[in-house]
């Protein structure tokens, strides 16, 4: 799958998951784990880059004794997700299209 394609697929993933709950960095890869791999690397490069981009806010939280740092969605990234979802039937034609059979 191309990178870049692949990079914006994983954001929204992100982004989704946080959408039903704040959560944390190894919570959110085991509840992505059924749907796409995602190393740690990966998953805390996509969570700053979404922060940046005012997409996310973080706080940490104790747990068990130990602070963890939670990501929890804003607007922003609730319209970026919505903005993914409003795009979806342009990209099912276009998916349509490349994998169509031939006639």
């Amino acid at each position: 799958m191309d990178i870049q394609l692949k990079k914006g697929l994983l954001e929204i993933c992100v982004l989704s998951a946080l959408k039903k709950e704040e959560s944390y960095g190894y919570k959110i890869i085991n509840d992505l784990r059924n749907v796409v791999p995602l190393s740690e690397s990966t998953l805390y490069t996509i969570l700053k880059r979404l922060e940046s981009e005012k997409c996310l806010t973080t706080f940490t939280k104790e747990e068990s004794g130990r602070l963890r740092k939670y990501y929890r969605i804003t607007q922003a990234g609730k319209d970026k997700l919505q903005e993914f979802i409003d795009g979806q039937e342009e990209f099912i034609t276009i998916m349509q299209y490349i994998t169509r059979r031939e006639e």
